[in-house]
């Protein structure tokens, strides 16, 4: 298997999704994918544990995509060794009539991660300029002063949000969250393999949506938005990488593999030293235990 090469992902500039390979295999077959990510995923979840001990930083992963991008199937699989307690998934749907009534970044800074645990956002404070942006007539629901009719919503608004989003991620950055944003680069004739799959099998029937179709039918509105993006917010304390997804497996093992290349350069996350006087007296409590009797 080719090795990975974590940085030629990670985005450093303005974004043309098209100049981009959406297929990796690293010369790999399915079962040699399968076997690395058990590794590193085995690797990820020792982490975890020690950061959760640690109890300083949180880690915070975006996933974004086009639908049937494989966001759920990579969430299940990377994370599959963590403790349960340890990651918490949200799965940001369509707003709420509370979360309404709050400004657009409410609701995902109320589900940043722990100190000592990892939050997994699947869609993420990034649909407000991507699927809004697209359909600016959804922003009318946000109730917002100044903002009248979908004439009112200029490109000053856009840039406006793009540096409220900067601002989010560097005020959590600056106070403990690591964070990483992934989007998986999926092209539009794989996606269509996956739609007519939901569609043939019985048993994904439940996961096709007549609206997927119409959305597709926006697909270059959504690259030009998602190119605008990524390349005003991929910043060296919250970086954006593009990961190709027309290979889940392949996808699944580069996630993992920028997760615990970066994670490992954190040296100061390790576990605590218990307090002087317990470790003096392991010895003895050690006795006491084997002491007794059933």
């Amino acid at each position: 298997m080719k090795e990975i090469n974590t940085e030629d992902y990670r985005v450093k500039g303005e974004v043309r999704l098209s100049e981009i390979a959406t297929y990796q295999d690293f010369g790999a077959s399915k079962d040699e994918l399968k076997e690395q990510l058990k590794d590193i995923r085995k690797d990820l979840g020792d982490f975890q544990d020690t950061l959760y001990a640690h109890a300083k930083y949180g880690v915070l992963v975006c996933l974004q995509g086009m639908d049937t991008a494989g966001k759920d199937s990579l969430i299940r699989e990377v994370f599959k060794d963590f403790n349960v307690r340890g990651v918490v998934v949200h799965s940001f749907k369509v707003p709420s009539t509370k979360e309404k009534k709050h400004d657009y970044l409410w609701r995902h800074y109320i589900a940043l991660p722990e100190r000592g645990k990892f939050a997994v956002f699947n869609r993420t404070h990034y649909e407000n300029v991507l699927v809004t942006k697209v359909h600016p007539e959804y922003i009318m629901a946000e109730n917002i002063p100044k903002i009248d009719s979908v004439d009112d919503i200029d490109e000053a608004f856009w840039e406006r949000r793009y540096e409220q989003i900067n601002a989010f991620e560097k005020h959590i950055a600056e106070n403990g969250t690591i964070i990483f944003k992934f989007f998986l680069h999926l092209s539009k004739e794989e996606q269509r393999h996956r739609l007519l799959r939901r569609i043939r099998l019985k048993q994904k029937n439940w996961k096709f949506s007549p609206g997927d179709l119409e959305e597709r039918k926006l697909w270059n509105k959504y690259v030009a938005c998602y190119e605008e993006a990524l390349g005003k917010t991929s910043k060296e304390h919250a970086p954006w990488f593009v990961v190709p997804a027309d290979n889940k497996k392949a996808a699944r093992v580069i996630v993992a593999t920028i997760l615990m290349e970066a994670l490992k350069k954190y040296k100061d996350i390790e576990e605590p030293e218990l307090d002087d006087e317990i470790k003096a007296n392991l010895e003895i409590f050690k006795q006491e235990l084997e002491k007794e009797t059933t």
